[in-house]
């Protein structure tokens, strides 16, 4: 498989309608399409997942920008619900800081980098939560239409801060809920 597929399609292919446009499959659950990924892309996810795809990496953000989506948001679509949907957070994040770390980011269309900028947003980690927040701030300040994504950025901090963990996690990874978490998931929009 080559990245090209894999940008073109999360973001639609270069000329065609969807291209460059937000597409409402990102955030919402839609079984079909995870199955879509799962059916297209289940090879290609185990590869990344094993370490492999890094020869991507050559053909600069674009490339680091698909590996990313590989491991960053197709592992949610694909694996949805079980601990393999978080297995390439970790591979995503490192991929991501190199990105953002060299300058290389800053190349790429708005809504693409917003996409190098969830693997910080996705960790359990206050400093790598901090980092999306900034990240999302200046992307927001620069490009009209990213105060959503800016806003989610500050919800996903905001639980990292109170609880360390994402709360919503906890049952699919096997972890043991505190009280506090129990009654904030009974919260709506407690869970992303």
């Amino acid at each position: 498989m080559h990245p090209q597929e894999v940008r073109d399609f999360w973001f639609g292919a270069p000329g065609s309608e969807s291209a460059g446009q937000p597409h409402r499959e990102w955030f919402v659950k839609n079984d079909a399409f995870d199955e879509q990924i799962r059916q297209r892309f289940g090879a290609t996810i185990a590869i990344a997942i094993a370490g492999g795809l890094r020869e991507w990496d050559a053909e600069g953000a674009q490339g680091t920008l698909a590996r990313i989506l590989v491991l960053d948001q197709f592992t949610r679509n694909a694996w949805r619900n079980t601990p393999q949907s978080f297995a390439g957070d970790a591979l995503a994040l490192t991929a991501a800081r190199q990105l953002v770390d060299s300058g290389a980011h800053a190349a790429l269309p708005p809504l693409q980098r917003a996409f190098v900028y969830m693997p910080f947003e996705h960790a359990e980690d206050a400093f790598m939560q901090e980092r999306a927040v900034e990240l999302f701030t200046v992307l927001a300040a620069e490009h009209p239409g990213f105060d959503e994504m800016l806003d989610y950025a500050h919800r996903h901090r905001g639980v990292i801060a109170r609880f360390g963990r994402f709360p919503h996690r906890n049952e699919i990874l096997g972890r043991a809920s505190t009280q506090e978490e129990i009654e904030f998931l009974r919260q709506p929009g407690s869970r992303f």
